[in-house]
């Protein structure tokens, strides 16, 4: 059910019905149910499942919103252009719909090999029989038939290695997901939730005013958002937990939506908040020198927070989203895994995906994409014959991880997006996608040394038996001894 204006009153409508050029009214805590312009109203809003970014930005008179999308805190309302089947969530489950249909499974090489040989064996004992009139030479090539090594070396091997994955927290879906993933040479990596752990740190303290070290600048911000659940006042109350930093004495908390926090100090006025609050509503000025400062810390994909004090401005903190500890190894252990290149795709700021992209050494970024557009790049990059895997967490990445060859969504990930993946992690370690590709790239040789050896050995003893050199129990021994030690390989799986 989603709340709607007609004639100046509210109700409530069932969202199918929604129609476009009606005024949809979202509140606090609702889902955004139409893709469409804000009419009034300001909100913050939480885009992490559409574009990936980690921070909830703010909307306002103008601004456009998608559906999917959630309200933090504050009031819009919405003109509908997207309703149903038209909206961008929408879009995005019908396209994964139709990747999934598009993807077929690979026939095994080993299966199609052992339908040929039984004929082949059959003419083969048939013909030793008529040429020789001995029919233990013809025995004994019938028991030399190995189709039956071919066809269950191979899914043993894969369903050892599944099991081996599931151990270490990897559930893949399928062995033919086992066996692109060991072919896959490129990799695309979401960059919220999947290279960084999607939790805001502070990173850095600017005191503005002599009176106030930077340490006393995260203590004050600390002091007014310690009751308020938002991202960046968790990051800042923890930056303060941290160095046990002290806490200044206030008078009752204002949230302002979409904005910041205010309170009394003895006797004075202080803000917290983005820089539209601090400067152009409560009208504390920036000097020159200040934005030089700020400036410097937003060019480095920094998000911002001003603290403002007395109507001066006493100080900045700057937050970024934390990079995960084993992120750049993880990637170049990829590299010695055999993968040519290293790319991420990102909803995100271009500022910020660019300094993680140079952090890690990636071969290519593109940011600020919008879901369908994450999948055109996906498609794009395919077309120039790479072979791709996609990591990915959220709603957002579920086209391309649908596009992609080989789908892999992290632990935390959107339900949407463990379900349309071919590999889920257990466990919230990005290491864990290195170890799926060594993985398969270890199942597939072993399969393959499996295959010769089960062709080489197989043929000769059932050129031998066709000669006359084997007696049928000897065939049949040697054959299925040499079944059993390819199966108890096989057992071994990417081991």
């Amino acid at each position: 059910m989603v709340w709607v204006e007609e004639g100046g009153v509210e109700h409530q409508l069932a969202s199918e019905l929604l129609q476009i050029g009606q005024t949809v009214i979202a509140g606090a805590g609702a889902v955004i149910a139409v893709d469409g312009t804000v009419l009034s109203g300001e909100a913050l809003v939480n885009e992490a499942a559409m574009t990936g970014e980690s921070v909830p930005v703010q909307r306002q008179r103008g601004d456009r919103v998608l559906s999917g999308t959630v309200i933090e805190e504050g009031r819009l309302r919405i003109y509908a252009e997207h309703v149903g089947r038209g909206t961008a969530a929408a879009r995005i489950a019908d396209y994964v719909e139709q990747s999934l249909n598009a993807k077929s499974q690979t026939q095994l090489q080993a299966a199609r090999l052992a339908d040929r040989l039984v004929p082949t064996v059959l003419g083969l004992a048939a013909t030793s029989w008529l040429l020789s009139g001995d029919w233990r030479r013809a025995a004994a090539v019938l028991q030399a038939d190995y189709a039956c090594a071919l066809k269950l070396a191979t899914p043993v091997a894969f369903k050892s290695a599944m099991y081996q994955a599931g151990k270490r927290g990897i559930l893949i879906k399928g062995a033919n997901v086992l066996e692109r993933l060991a072919e896959v040479d490129t990799f695309i990596f979401d960059k919220t939730g999947t290279l960084t752990t999607g939790r805001l740190e502070v990173s850095d303290s600017i005191a503005f005013d002599r009176h106030y070290s930077p340490s006393d600048i995260i203590d004050l911000a600390a002091s007014v958002e310690e009751h308020y659940f938002h991202p960046l006042a968790m990051a800042v109350v923890e930056a303060a937990r941290q160095h046990h930093g002290r806490h200044f004495e206030h008078q009752e908390v204002q949230f302002i939506a979409a904005h910041g926090v205010a309170s009394d100090m003895d006797g004075q006025r202080i803000v917290v908040g983005s820089r539209h609050f601090v400067e152009d509503d409560e009208g504390i000025p920036i000097t020159p020198a200040q934005r030089r400062r700020i400036s410097a810390l937003f060019a480095q994909g920094k998000t911002l927070l001003y603290i403002g004090y007395g109507g001066r401005l006493i100080g900045v903190l700057a937050l970024r989203d934390t990079l995960r500890p084993n992120a750049a190894a993880t990637l170049a252990r990829l590299r010695t895994l055999g993968i040519k290149r290293l790319i991420m795709l990102s909803g995100d700021h271009r500022q910020r995906a660019q300094e993680l992209a140079q952090q890690l050494g990636l071969d290519a970024c593109y940011a600020e994409l919008l879901p369908h557009e994450k999948a055109q790049w996906v498609a794009r990059i395919k077309a120039d014959g790479a072979r791709i895997a996609f990591v990915g967490d959220g709603i957002n990445d579920a086209p391309a991880l649908a596009g992609a060859e080989v789908g892999i969504a992290m632990a935390r990930g959107a339900d949407l997006a463990r379900l349309t993946a071919d590999i889920a992690l257990l466990e919230d370690d990005l290491s864990r996608v290195a170890d799926a590709r060594a993985l398969a790239q270890a199942t597939l040789g072993r399969i393959g040394s499996n295959y010769r050896f089960t062709l080489g050995a197989n043929s000769a003893i059932l050129g031998a038996a066709a000669l006359g050199l084997l007696s049928p129990v000897l065939a049949s021994v040697l054959h299925n001894g040499s079944t059993i030690a390819i199966l108890l390989n096989a057992l071994r799986g990417g081991r």
